[in-house]
């Protein structure tokens, strides 16, 4: 068994003249990544490895989030593959990842999160809404065999 959680990044803010890379988190950004935070330490998944993409507003939601969950943030290991908008290279990255990794934990960005939970979760709404997270489990034992399987996931307005 494989399990994927995927982070969508937290709410950005456009209020600053910056790069898409260096976009800061938003406050309601900040809020919601703590509020699914919690709810998803209440899964008790060990996280073997965790990745975010390098842009500014994934990489502070993941110490957020990590912060909430009582994981060291120093454990974040920043990978281009994800600071990708259509899925393709995160698949490619995620299918890459050793046997030895059970349970992981991403963070990345729109369409890629959305697309892949559709495709690979079957997930049935039209967006997958900021600070959400999705989890995919997959009865493999290898990460290149990932394919479809059922997904849940936890969306920040159901917890306010």
């Amino acid at each position: 068994m494989k399990t994927w959680v995927m982070v969508r990044h937290a709410k950005s803010s456009w209020e600053f003249n910056v790069s898409d890379r260096e976009r800061p988190l938003a406050t309601r950004g900040i809020h919601d990544a703590a509020l699914v935070a919690k709810e998803l330490n209440t899964y008790n998944f060990h996280f073997d490895k965790v990745f975010s993409s390098p842009a500014k507003r994934a990489f502070d939601t993941s110490l957020i989030m990590l912060d909430n969950i009582g994981i060291s943030t120093e454990d974040v290991i920043v990978e281009e593959q994800l600071y990708d908008f259509a899925g393709s290279q995160i698949v490619k990255f995620v299918r890459g990842l050793p046997k030895s990794f059970d349970t992981i934990l991403t963070f990345g960005h729109n369409d890629a999160c959305t697309h892949l939970a559709k495709t690979l979760g079957g997930y049935t709404e039209s967006n997958i809404p900021t600070a959400s997270a999705v989890i995919f489990q997959f009865d493999v034992s290898l990460w290149s065999e990932i394919e479809m399987c059922r997904c849940t996931s936890i969306l920040p307005k159901t917890l306010r």
